[in-house]
């Protein structure tokens, strides 16, 4: 039996085609391994938002070779997509896909060597249809792709490119996946994309017949769904009536991910966002009126180029004045074929990381602080699988991460659990845990 082996760089969307690749190989009779074990054939799901994706690839080709000299390593995703003729001559990569082609590795895999054409790219501007994917088995989560493509101009972000335009399946078909998994035994939906608010655009159908809220409000009724979490969603699609329905609606997770990217308006046009911080702190305010246990999380983005001392000051001083539940913190970097390569006054590296060390420590801060608010108190936590070193984690429904003492009884459930303290690492410490009385 020949084995497989898959590595994923980057966001929950590439985790959901991975998984779904992978399904292919096994239901064609293939072994799937650890990507750390010895494998026939390597699959990379690449990333191209920083220039770190890039340098782990080539790592990563290195690390299957060490793994198996004679593996056949193949590279999908947005990397492969933007630069296949590059990545195909990467000494150890025999075979580049791109974007309209990765979910057909099967049909090209060539493992006679010496054919010379080893990439196979594509015209992003061709690419228009919706494959639907879904994560399964590797975690206690299911990440469902309902979104793929962008059709913003952000000047940073080399997506679109890589993805093409945005498009979505009908509302009926998500319905139809999320009844699948549950039929998995799946307990918890996230639900991903790369702009999952812009959620509509059929394939076929040019208007845009149903939104975001309406996917939601349909979800909402399905009667086995236990929990339903949103990724990422921009600002300005975020409207009043999706956080009215996630503070009336127990299944979907009083949890959001809200990009900000800079607390900057002079930084945020540059960059061609389609929101001012006003619009942001209206929807965080009203998110906190509504909802005050919510978690909130952001993206911020240090260095950007015209980022000077005031800019920056106004983004941490912003994101310290709210009651921000976490960041992902970004430096920024330079990507080809996008408009900020155009933009003067780049910012150096030493300030990046100066920059983005404070708002790291600001992360960390905000964390404790919003994880103290929850202790001593019961929340429902959903575990995951694995044993690490004598413990279970999980996350509760406002995405908090929790620990408790390892049992095979805790797998895949969704349990009562007390929060007593928090640890160095920064989980919270479950010891005492009950079934729920549904």
């Amino acid at each position: 039996m020949m084995k497989v082996a898959f590595k994923t760089l980057g966001c929950k969307l590439n985790f959901s085609e991975s998984s779904t690749i992978s399904r292919e190989f096994t239901k064609n009779g293939y072994e799937k391994v650890d990507f750390n074990k010895k494998s026939d054939v390597y699959v990379i799901n690449t990333c191209s938002v920083t220039q770190n994706a890039d340098k782990e690839f080539k790592y990563l080709v290195n690390k299957t070779k060490k793994n198996n000299p004679n593996a056949y390593v193949v590279a999908v995703g947005c990397y492969a997509q933007l630069k296949p003729k590059e990545i195909s001559s990467i000494d150890g990569v025999d075979l580049v896909l791109g974007a309209d082609k990765k979910f057909d590795i099967l049909n090209y895999l060539e493992f006679d060597k010496k054919i010379s054409q080893n990439y196979h790219s594509c015209e992003i501007s061709n690419v228009d249809k919706f494959k639907p994917s879904y994560s399964f088995g590797d975690r206690s989560r299911s990440f469902l792709k309902i979104q793929d493509g962008c059709d913003y101009q952000c000047s940073y972000c080399t997506i679109p490119l890589a993805r093409g335009k945005s498009r979505s399946p009908s509302v009926n078909s998500v319905i139809d996946s999320i009844k699948v998994l549950i039929d998995k035994g799946v307990k918890e939906v996230v639900l991903t994309g790369v702009n999952i608010g812009d959620f509509g655009i059929n394939e076929n159908i040019k208007s845009r017949k149903n939104n975001f809220f309406d996917l939601l409000n349909q979800i909402s009724k399905i009667n086995d769904l236990k929990r339903l979490r949103i990724s990422s969603i921009e600002p300005n699609l975020l409207n009043n009536d999706i956080i009215d329905l996630v503070s009336e609606c127990e299944k979907i997770l009083p949890h959001f991910h809200i990009p900000l990217q800079s607390g900057s308006d002079k930084i945020l046009r540059l960059m061609k966002r389609r929101y001012m911080r006003n619009i942001y702190e209206t929807r965080f305010d009203y998110i906190k009126k509504r909802i005050p246990h919510a978690c909130i999380g952001s993206d911020v983005i240090v260095g950007f180029p015209g980022e000077d001392e005031l800019e920056f000051t106004e983004t941490y001083n912003f994101l310290k004045s709210i009651d921000i539940s976490y960041l992902h913190v970004f430096s920024y970097s330079e990507r080809s074929n996008t408009k900020s390569v155009l933009i003067d006054n780049k910012v150096s590296k030493n300030l990046k990381n100066k920059r983005s060390k404070l708002l790291r420590e600001l992360s960390n801060s905000k964390k404790l602080k919003f994880y103290k608010k929850n202790l001593k108190n019961y929340h429902n936590v959903l575990f995951e699988n694995e044993n690490k070193n004598g413990y279970i984690y999980g996350y509760t429904e406002n995405y908090i991460r929790v620990k408790s003492l390892w049992s095979n009884s805790k797998k895949n459930k969704i349990l009562n659990c007390f929060l007593e303290d928090i640890d160095s690492n920064l989980n919270c410490i479950a010891e005492r845990v009950a079934e729920l009385k549904v």
